[in-house]
C-alpha cells in the first residue's frame, strides 16, 4: 500500500489545532487517479472532494458503490445544467451560490428523492470576480432557500482573498455561521486550514497537502 498519503493525513491529525477542533478533513481528490485514493479508502477516510462533475462521475460511480460509507463534497463551482448529474453522487455541495441553482437542485432532489447537505457560498471579501452570496443578501438568500426549496442548508463556505489577510474573513465567517445558528462551517486549504480551524472551521479542504503536487 502506498503510504505517502495516509502519513501526510495522519501528520495533519496529530496537529495541536485539528486535535482541538471538531473539524473533518476532506481530501480533495480533484485530477488523482483513483489508485492514488484508494489507500486513503482502505485506511478508513471517508470524506473526499471533487471540483468537476465529469470527473468525478468517471471516477466515483463504483468506488462509492464498494465503500458506501465514502462521503463525496463538490467543492467547485457548480453549472445548472449539470445539477442532475450530480445527484445521488454528492452527498455535499459546497458552492451554493446563486437562486436559479437553488432552484434546480431542489427539482432534482424532489425526483431523485435525495438531499444533499449544503453549504452556501459566501463572497467574504466582496470581489467582482468571485462567486457568492453577498453579505448583505445572505439572510433574505437563507430563507429562500429554506423555506421556498426545503434546502437542507447546514453551514456557510468561503474562499477568501488571497492577501494575507485570511485571519480576517475567517474571524468574519464564524461570526456569520454563528448570527444564522449553523453548525459547519466550510473554509481552509492546505495553505490556510490552521487559521481556519482557529475560528471554527468545521470541514477544511486539503489537496496537495495530503496527496502532492499536482502535475
Amino acid at each position: 500500500m502506498d503510504h505517502f498519503s495516509i502519513n501526510n493525513l495522519q501528520s495533519i491529525k496529530n496537529e495541536e489545532q485539528f486535535k482541538n477542533s471538531n473539524a473533518q478533513i476532506i481530501a480533495v481528490s480533484k485530477t488523482f487517479p483513483r489508485e492514488k485514493i484508494e489507500p486513503l479508502i482502505t485506511f478508513g477516510h471517508t470524506h473526499f472532494g471533487e471540483n468537476k462533475v465529469q470527473e468525478a462521475l468517471e471516477k466515483w460511480g463504483e468506488l462509492k458503490e464498494k465503500n458506501q460509507n465514502i462521503k463525496l463534497h463538490l467543492i467547485g463551482k457548480l453549472q445548472t445544467n449539470k445539477v442532475k448529474y450530480c445527484l445521488p453522487l454528492f452527498d455535499y455541495i459546497h458552492s451554493l451560490d446563486n437562486y436559479k441553482l437553488a432552484e434546480k437542485i431542489s427539482s432534482e432532489q424532489q425526483k431523485k428523492n435525495f438531499k444533499p447537505k449544503i453549504f452556501i457560498q459566501v463572497n467574504i471579501g466582496e470581489e467582482t470576480q468571485k462567486n457568492g452570496i453577498q453579505i448583505n443578501l445572505l439572510e433574505q438568500f437563507i430563507n429562500e432557500c429554506n423555506n421556498n426549496l426545503d434546502l437542507d442548508i447546514i453551514g456557510l463556505m468561503c474562499i477568501p482573498p488571497n492577501d494575507n489577510k485570511s485571519n480576517l474573513y475567517f474571524k468574519k465567517m464564524n461570526e456569520l455561521n454563528l448570527r444564522y445558528s449553523f453548525k459547519h462551517l466550510s473554509m481552509g486549504m492546505s495553505a490556510d486550514y490552521k487559521e481556519a480551524l482557529n475560528f471554527g472551521a468545521t470541514y477544511i479542504r486539503i489537496g496537495s497537502k495530503i496527496f502532492g503536487s499536482r502535475s
